[in-house]
């Protein structure tokens, strides 16, 4: 009886683990079918399988297997469907061309897939033999030699330097790509100068693979097909950082998204007449010179002028405005323009503004934002302070071997007073300038001590927000000035009364200084710090307040 009961148990158990592991083997043979039957037969079939030939198979493979169904299709023995034609034909000349086949084996690229469904609706239900053929066009392939064209041997080193780029991505006998080349043109135009372009052929497989998508097997495919654009932001090395373009292959969307998105410059925007000067003019800020671009069709800034933009966000401020002719007097009253393009400069109050008209290049604009960058009369700012030579850090315009130079600085807060007072100080300027080119032409050299200063960089004149930059305001005056009339020029309005006055600093190098070329490593925080460093500075500062009436002659 022991040993009955002993049997009974053991075939229970053996039931119980069949049991138990019977559901997961039969799921486990299910999803094997399914993967080996099901989904295998899922999958369209390849332009391989249309022709009856392996994967891969070369050139002279294909044209072989494609005369022997030419050769069956023509002695009668079979009669193939305008739809199996179609199939077949396609994959012959997708596959005898070089180009072609060699984007499908492997890129998997197969962009005139298309037309089999058009040909396939077309010729429906007629005889195979009135299909036109060829039934794909081929671009030519024809090498542009205005395109700069990037190999593997020059990739290293432009990862190296880490500059900003942008890559096309195309193929010679690509349609798409050939269409795309005219727009190609027009953006690299409008990079130039703020972005590195150059083109990859996919015939440099190894490169063109390094800059494709890959797939989970590993495979470089390209998820829009060709052409395809990818971005090498600055100071990107590897693969890792590249950005691709994914929206409309147009001008506009491929330049501001290198703008944006890869180079991260500031956009410019649109202003009209009823705007420009509450939303623009009076928040830019009373220090910076305004910018402001006409234009005729609406189109965004370009990159050149957006990578201006964020080079001179310290010293001026953009705008856009749509020209409409209706508005044209209205601009010609205001700011002397008369049509579009057109880019006008706005300095000092008063001034009269600085109108170009016409297109503009990238080198163009430069040069001109670099000219017009600073007010005739420039605000002593941090920014400025080293190039205009009014600070204690031994930095003069005449250079490291004078000894004494100066800076005629005015202070107010903004308003009417401070801008007749700018006026009167850019006049000032104007004669001393003048005089001295006079004098100089006719040889004559009873030139005015002042007007030699300021020819030979040794004398400067700015501005200076009284409120806004009320710490260095009171330093500068405090000693000439009394506690209650000091408030009259700095720090925040108290009653209507404001009072702009000038003084001069006279600035001597230090002869214990022993270089004088050497830069100080380290540098102050803000132009306040050069008048109350504690730490001996390379040249002494002497502040002299000038008390005389506001006349031209007299200052």
């Amino acid at each position: 009886m022991a040993r009955v009961s002993s049997g009974s148990a053991a075939r229970s158990t053996m039931a119980s683990k069949i049991k138990a592991y019977s559901l997961p083997l039969v799921l486990f043979a299910a999803a094997m079918f399914y993967q080996l039957f099901v989904i295998s037969k899922s999958f369209p079939p390849t332009h391989y399988d249309v022709l009856g030939i392996a994967w891969y198979s070369s050139i002279e493979e294909v044209e072989e297997a494609y005369e022997k169904l030419s050769s069956k299709w023509n002695s009668g023995k079979e009669i193939p469907s305008a739809t199996d034609f179609v199939k077949v034909r396609y994959a012959y000349e997708l596959l005898s061309n070089p180009s072609w086949k060699r984007n499908y084996d492997i890129f998997g690229i197969d962009e005139q897939l298309h037309v089999v469904e058009k040909f396939k609706g077309q010729y429906a239900g007629e005889s195979y033999s009135k299909v036109e053929l060829p039934l794909l066009d081929a671009a030519p392939e024809t090498e542009d030699l205005t395109l700069n064209v990037i190999a593997s041997k020059d990739f290293q080193s432009i990862l190296q330097n880490a500059d900003p780029w942008l890559f096309q991505l195309f193929s010679f006998g690509s349609k798409r790509c050939a269409q795309f080349s005219v727009v190609w043109k027009r953006i690299v135009a409008l990079l130039d100068g703020v972005a590195n372009t150059g083109v990859v052929e996919l015939g440099d497989v190894q490169l063109a693979a390094y800059l494709a998508e890959k797939k989970p097997t590993g495979q470089p495919f390209f998820r829009n097909g060709l052409p395809s654009l990818v971005a090498l932001p600055q100071g990107c090395k590897t693969a890792d950082c590249l950005i691709r373009f994914e929206g409309e292959l147009s001008v506009d969307a491929v330049t501001d998204w290198v703008a944006t998105t890869v180079l991260g410059l500031p956009r410019i925007l649109y202003y009209t007449r009823d705007t420009l000067v509450p939303n623009f003019l009076v928040k830019s800020g009373p220090h910076k010179v305004k910018v402001i671009f006409f234009s005729k069709t609406g189109e965004r800034a370009a990159p050149f002028v957006r990578q201006a933009a964020k080079n001179y966000w310290a010293y001026a401020s953009f705008a856009f405005i749509l020209w409409r002719e209706e508005e044209s007097s209205f601009w010609w009253n205001s700011l002397e323009v008369e049509s579009a393009p057109a880019i006008v400069f706005l300095k000092d109050p008063g001034v009269k503004p600085i109108v170009h008209h016409g297109l503009v290049n990238s080198s163009w604009f430069s040069n001109i934002m670099e000219q017009n960058k600073q007010q005739e009369l420039p605000q002593l700012r941090s920014v400025t302070s080293m190039e205009l030579g009014c600070d204690a850090r031994g930095y003069s315009r005449a250079g490291v071997d004078t000894t004494t130079w100066y800076c005629a600085i005015l202070a107010g807060r903004p308003g009417t007073e401070l801008d007749k007072m700018r006026e009167t100080m850019r006049r000032v300027q104007k004669l001393l300038s003048n005089d001295s080119e006079s004098k100089a032409a006719d040889k004559e050299e009873s030139v005015s001590p002042a007007a030699v200063a300021l020819t030979t960089k040794r004398l400067t004149f700015a501005w200076l927000d009284g409120e806004a930059q009320k710490g260095l305001c009171f330093f500068c005056l405090h000693s000439d000035v009394s506690a209650e009339t000091v408030y009259e020029t700095c720090g925040p309005r108290r009653d209507l009364t404001d009072v702009p006055r000038l003084f001069i600093v006279r600035y001597k190098r230090n002869s214990t200084e022993d270089d004088m070329t050497v830069e100080v490593e380290k540098r102050p925080q803000s132009i306040w710090d050069t008048f109350q460093g504690k730490e001996l500075d390379p040249a002494s500062q002497l502040v002299a307040r000038y008390n005389g009436s506001s006349e031209v002659l007299q200052v």
